[in-house]
């Protein structure tokens, strides 16, 4: 399934309990970042059907928010990811399901980098979670 992902999505509101991004105005809507979710270690998780996006007349496939940060870490975007926890997610309630997903990423080459970014972000809960789950 083709859809939009990254800090695009983030900015669009989803079903999800979370803040999002509120630079929208901001945001170069004309070109936009589409993902393909087949061969995605995700497949089609988190992935909102029929979402309206500024500047454009149709409607679209898009990430939640937390499916649009899962997609920045696969691209090793931690700059742009940075403030998950506080300033994108803000909610303690998708700690456990975020944490999961993360968890299927230690396969990849660079987990190391992703692991030192959710320790950032989560502290201790990340932690605990590793422990736990003996990653």
């Amino acid at each position: 399934m083709i859809y939009l992902s990254g800090i695009h999505a983030l900015n669009l509101p989803c079903a999800l309990l979370t803040c999002g991004d509120w630079h929208q105005s901001g945001i170069q809507w004309r070109n936009l970042p589409f993902f393909e979710s087949d061969g995605s270690i995700f497949g089609d998780y988190g992935i909102e059907q029929n979402k309206i996006v500024p500047e454009h007349q149709k409607s679209y496939n898009v990430a939640n928010h937390i499916r649009a940060l899962l997609d920045l870490l696969v691209l090793e975007k931690y700059s742009v990811a940075q403030g998950m926890n506080k300033n994108y997610i803000c909610n303690e309630l998708y700690d456990a399901e975020i944490f999961d997903k993360v968890a299927n990423l230690k396969t990849l080459g660079h987990w190391k980098q992703i692991d030192r970014f959710m320790g950032r972000e989560y502290y201790a809960k990340w932690l605990e979670y590793k422990r736990e789950a003996k990653i």
